[in-house]
Protein backbone atom coordinates (compact mmCIF):
# COMPACT_ATOMS: atom_id res chain seq x y z
CA UNK A 1 0.00 0.00 0.00
CA UNK A 2 1.28 3.46 -0.81
CA UNK A 3 2.18 5.72 2.08
CA UNK A 4 0.38 8.75 0.03
CA UNK A 5 -3.41 6.88 0.31
CA UNK A 6 -2.79 5.95 3.87
CA UNK A 7 -4.64 8.08 6.50
CA UNK A 8 -2.76 8.88 9.90
CA UNK A 9 -4.41 5.96 12.10
CA UNK A 10 -2.90 3.75 9.97
CA UNK A 11 0.34 4.89 9.52
CA UNK A 12 0.00 5.40 13.38
CA UNK A 13 0.13 1.55 13.32
CA UNK A 14 3.25 1.12 11.90
CA UNK A 15 6.31 0.94 13.28
CA UNK A 16 9.32 3.06 11.70
CA UNK A 17 11.14 0.37 10.42
CA UNK A 18 7.87 0.01 8.67
CA UNK A 19 7.59 3.29 7.72
CA UNK A 20 11.24 3.26 5.98
CA UNK A 21 10.64 0.31 4.46
CA UNK A 22 7.50 2.01 2.60
CA UNK A 23 9.43 5.27 2.12
CA UNK A 24 12.41 3.43 0.46
CA UNK A 25 10.43 1.14 -1.98
CA UNK A 26 8.94 4.68 -3.32
CA UNK A 27 11.20 7.15 -3.32
CA UNK A 28 14.73 5.37 -3.34
CA UNK A 29 17.96 5.63 -1.32
CA UNK A 30 17.02 8.02 1.34
CA UNK A 31 19.94 9.64 3.94
CA UNK A 32 18.85 8.95 7.60
CA UNK A 33 17.76 12.34 8.51
CA UNK A 34 15.55 12.61 5.71
CA UNK A 35 13.79 9.25 6.27
CA UNK A 36 13.69 10.31 9.98
CA UNK A 37 11.93 14.04 8.78
CA UNK A 38 9.64 12.27 6.38
CA UNK A 39 8.25 10.10 8.71
CA UNK A 40 7.61 12.82 11.80
CA UNK A 41 6.21 14.81 8.83
CA UNK A 42 3.72 11.92 7.86
CA UNK A 43 2.84 10.99 11.71
CA UNK A 44 3.10 14.60 12.49
CA UNK A 45 4.97 14.80 15.60
CA UNK A 46 6.29 17.70 16.85
CA UNK A 47 9.87 19.01 14.89
CA UNK A 48 11.80 18.77 17.86
CA UNK A 49 11.03 14.75 17.63
CA UNK A 50 13.76 14.76 14.74
CA UNK A 51 16.73 16.00 16.89
CA UNK A 52 15.70 14.40 20.02
CA UNK A 53 15.23 10.86 18.23
CA UNK A 54 17.32 10.47 15.44
CA UNK A 55 20.25 8.56 17.12
CA UNK A 56 17.42 6.19 18.58
CA UNK A 57 16.18 5.80 14.58
CA UNK A 58 19.63 5.19 13.49
CA UNK A 59 20.39 2.65 15.93
CA UNK A 60 16.95 1.13 14.63
CA UNK A 61 17.35 0.98 11.13
CA UNK A 62 21.11 -0.34 11.53
CA UNK A 63 20.08 -3.23 13.21
CA UNK A 64 17.08 -4.21 11.03
CA UNK A 65 18.18 -6.55 8.19
CA UNK A 66 16.28 -4.93 5.52
CA UNK A 67 18.03 -1.82 4.97
CA UNK A 68 21.51 -1.55 3.78
CA UNK A 69 23.50 1.93 4.02
CA UNK A 70 25.23 2.33 0.72
CA UNK A 71 28.72 4.00 0.08
CA UNK A 72 27.36 7.57 -0.71
CA UNK A 73 25.66 7.71 3.42
CA UNK A 74 21.86 7.11 1.75
CA UNK A 75 20.03 3.76 3.41
CA UNK A 76 18.29 1.63 0.72
CA UNK A 77 16.32 -1.68 1.21
CA UNK A 78 19.28 -4.78 0.73
CA UNK A 79 17.03 -6.11 -1.72
CA UNK A 80 17.59 -3.68 -4.19
CA UNK A 81 20.95 -4.41 -4.15
CA UNK A 82 23.03 -7.67 -5.48
CA UNK A 83 24.67 -9.86 -2.96
CA UNK A 84 27.49 -10.70 -5.42
CA UNK A 85 29.71 -7.50 -4.36
CA UNK A 86 28.76 -8.51 -0.53
CA UNK A 87 29.67 -12.01 -1.36
CA UNK A 88 32.76 -11.61 -3.34
CA UNK A 89 33.91 -9.06 -0.67
CA UNK A 90 33.35 -12.12 2.18
CA UNK A 91 34.93 -14.48 0.63
CA UNK A 92 37.93 -12.23 -0.49
CA UNK A 93 38.20 -11.55 3.51
CA UNK A 94 38.03 -15.57 4.18
CA UNK A 95 40.92 -15.92 1.75
CA UNK A 96 43.10 -13.72 3.12
CA UNK A 97 42.60 -14.23 6.69
CA UNK A 98 43.39 -17.96 5.40
CA UNK A 99 46.77 -17.19 3.82
CA UNK A 100 47.39 -14.42 6.49
CA UNK A 101 46.67 -17.78 9.10
CA UNK A 102 49.15 -19.89 6.89
CA UNK A 103 51.99 -17.89 7.29
CA UNK A 104 51.74 -17.62 10.61
CA UNK A 105 51.31 -21.20 11.02
CA UNK A 106 54.49 -21.54 8.71
CA UNK A 107 56.47 -18.60 11.16
CA UNK A 108 55.45 -20.80 14.38
CA UNK A 109 57.01 -24.13 12.00
CA UNK A 110 60.14 -22.65 11.82
CA UNK A 111 60.32 -20.93 15.02
CA UNK A 112 59.65 -24.05 16.61
CA UNK A 113 62.33 -25.98 14.05
CA UNK A 114 65.02 -23.23 14.95
CA UNK A 115 64.40 -24.06 18.61
CA UNK A 116 64.18 -27.55 18.13
CA UNK A 117 68.07 -27.03 16.35
CA UNK A 118 69.07 -24.87 18.88
CA UNK A 119 68.04 -27.40 22.11
CA UNK A 120 69.47 -30.53 19.94
CA UNK A 121 72.72 -28.78 19.47
CA UNK A 122 72.95 -28.17 22.99
CA UNK A 123 72.67 -31.91 24.54
CA UNK A 124 74.44 -33.32 20.95
CA UNK A 125 77.88 -31.55 21.51
CA UNK A 126 80.97 -33.68 22.15
CA UNK A 127 82.44 -30.59 24.16
CA UNK A 128 79.57 -31.03 26.86
CA UNK A 129 80.31 -34.72 27.16
CA UNK A 130 84.14 -34.25 27.56
CA UNK A 131 82.95 -31.36 30.40
CA UNK A 132 80.39 -33.70 32.10
CA UNK A 133 82.89 -36.94 32.21
CA UNK A 134 85.24 -35.28 35.69
CA UNK A 135 81.65 -34.72 37.41
CA UNK A 136 80.99 -36.80 40.52
CA UNK A 137 77.61 -37.48 41.95
CA UNK A 138 76.91 -36.86 45.36
CA UNK A 139 74.10 -38.39 47.28
CA UNK A 140 72.45 -35.69 49.60
CA UNK A 141 73.80 -38.44 52.81
CA UNK A 142 77.49 -37.72 52.09
CA UNK A 143 76.83 -33.57 51.61
CA UNK A 144 75.46 -33.49 54.56
CA UNK A 145 78.70 -35.08 56.11
CA UNK A 146 80.95 -32.66 54.04
CA UNK A 147 79.37 -29.60 55.85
Amino acid sequence: MSLKKMTKEELELLSYKDITNLLLQENGAMNTKELFTRIVELLELPKNTIEEKIADYYMMITTDKRFVLLEDGNWDLRNKHTSDKVSKDLEEIEYDEEIEEEENNDEKVEIMEEDEEDFDSDFDSDDDEEDLKDLIVIDEDELELEE
